[in-house]
């Protein structure tokens, strides 16, 4: 008969559980071993097996050795097996090895254990996922940003060996005037400046031109700038407004021909004769027949550059150009230029705002036609009878009314012989399409705000003038004429 070892039975599943277990030679109190119903109970050391069968419970505690029992309470061998119950051992009153008090000790299962395992399994391989995507990205971007180095290396070579071939070192030399035109894009101004040497090519230029935002603020007009620059060197030259040469001839809408012609004495540098000899020369500037010898009126208002290699001719023919231009574009035949021109120069003379004029326009066409009616033909207007004098404002006096010249349209009938300034394009339309209306007379009650009221008859223009009347009283130095 073998002999039964002096410590209780492990089984393999409480092996593989991980959970210590107490051994102690100490005599046992109280303890209780859940075991399967087939276990038979383990004889003491030393007992005969029937000895220990009949009096195991009584002499347990006598002899010092621990004894399984089997519990009718507890589950089964089996049972745990087909559940996954979890045994359990409790010792009371039992000292383990080194004098410490054994406590009560879970034990993991199978299926608890399978499922942290597989719990575990589902975090590493999350873990795992993570990893890649980061991984994933950061590739991406560090391709990214080899592929833009690369870029930005490429680029600065190329440029670098294209500026090399295509453009001047600067900072240039000498000295040049470049008139840029009114809304020139970059490649016209680039072009400009190939044609008069300052930079070497157009695609130079225009790089440096869409790097440089600053770029689209470059004013029209005359700048002195060096031979052989550099691009760059170029484009802040042209930024740089104390390199804006002031040689703009300007024409305002209702100037005289003689402040024109003073304006380029004044700019150009030019005596008054030789601006003379220029309008004299009518073939030189273009001056169409119809205009009778006389460019009063044919000046097209506007700005003018003037270059180095400018006339005075060569600026008064561009001038003459552009209202030959204006007047083709608006549809005007060349036999009613003339015509036209004197309208709208006296329709710019009596009115500045935009609502007006085409009514003053009708009143022109129906006193032109009031030939046996109140007006008797003649349009009345102090525009011309100033113009007659030689004056460009104010209200006419009465040595003014009873100056007898072509241009006094109170003392004789129909349309003065020339224009009586240079018309604008809103005039030019407002005599092309008139208001409609019976108005012969109008007057303006108000010089600040330029309130106009119209009339048909004498009677109602009396009273309105009346309101005039009031007005210059309160304001003598606006209605005095000069």
């Amino acid at each position: 008969m073998s002999t039964p070892p002096p410590y209780p039975f492990r089984s393999r599943r409480e092996i593989h559980s991980g959970e210590p277990k107490v051994y102690s030679d100490a005599p046992h109190e109280n303890a209780s071993v859940e075991a399967t119903p087939d276990a038979a109970p383990t004889p003491a050391q030393g007992m005969p097996a029937a000895a220990a069968s009949s009096s195991d419970s009584a002499a347990a505690p006598a002899r010092g050795t621990g004894v399984r029992q089997r519990s009718a309470s507890l589950p089964s061998f089996d049972e745990v097996t087909d559940t996954g119950a979890t045994p359990r051992v409790s010792v009371s009153g039992t000292r383990a090895r080194g004098g410490a008090q054994a406590v009560e000790t879970p034990s993991e299962t199978t299926g608890m254990r399978s499922r942290r395992l597989a719990s575990e399994r589902r975090a590493a391989r999350k873990r795992k996922r993570r990893r890649r995507v980061r991984s994933f990205f950061i590739i991406v971007l560090v391709l990214g940003l080899l592929a833009g180095a690369s870029y930005v290396a490429y680029d600065q070579l190329f440029n670098s060996s294209t500026t090399a071939s295509d453009d001047f070192p600067g900072p240039g030399s000498g000295s040049v005037e470049v008139t840029i035109d009114e809304e020139s894009s970059g490649r016209a101004i680039g072009q400009t400046l190939v044609d008069a040497g300052v930079v070497k090519s157009v695609g130079a230029f225009v790089r440096q031109f869409e790097t440089n935002r600053a770029a689209m603020s470059i004013r029209p007009g005359t700048y002195r700038l060096k031979l052989q620059m550099s691009a760059s060197g170029a484009l802040a030259a042209l930024l740089d407004e104390t390199n804006r040469v002031d040689s703009t001839v300007t024409v305002g809408s209702g100037q005289k021909l003689s402040e024109v012609k003073q304006r380029i004495v004044d700019i150009m540098g030019v005596s008054e004769a030789e601006v003379d000899a220029a309008f004299a020369d009518t073939e030189a500037i273009g001056l169409p027949s119809e205009a009778g010898g006389n460019a009063e009126g044919w000046l097209l208002p506007g700005s003018y550059e003037v270059g180095e290699t400018d006339t005075p001719t060569t600026v008064i023919a561009r001038m003459v150009k552009g209202t030959i231009d204006e007047l083709d574009r608006l549809g005007v035949a060349p036999a009613d230029r003339e015509t036209v021109l004197i309208k709208a120069s006296i329709v710019d003379g009596e009115m500045n705002i935009d609502k007006y004029m085409p009514m003053v326009a009708r009143v022109i066409e129906n006193r032109l036609a009031d030939t046996n009616g109140e007006t008797k033909g003649m349009l009345g207007m102090d525009s011309t009878v100033l113009y007659g004098v030689g004056k460009t404002s104010g209200v006419p006096d009465q040595a003014d009314l009873d100056n007898d010249n072509p241009y006094n349209t109170r003392l004789h009938a129909g349309l003065p012989p020339t224009p009586i300034g240079q018309p604008s394009e809103k005039a030019i339309k407002a005599v092309l399409n008139p208001a409609d209306g019976t108005w012969l007379y109008f007057v303006t009650v108000n010089l600040d705000t330029g309130e106009t009221l119209f009339a048909s008859t004498l009677e109602e223009q009396e009273k309105n003038r009346e309101q005039f009347k009031a007005y210059c009283t309160a304001n003598p130095k606006v209605c005095t004429a000069s």
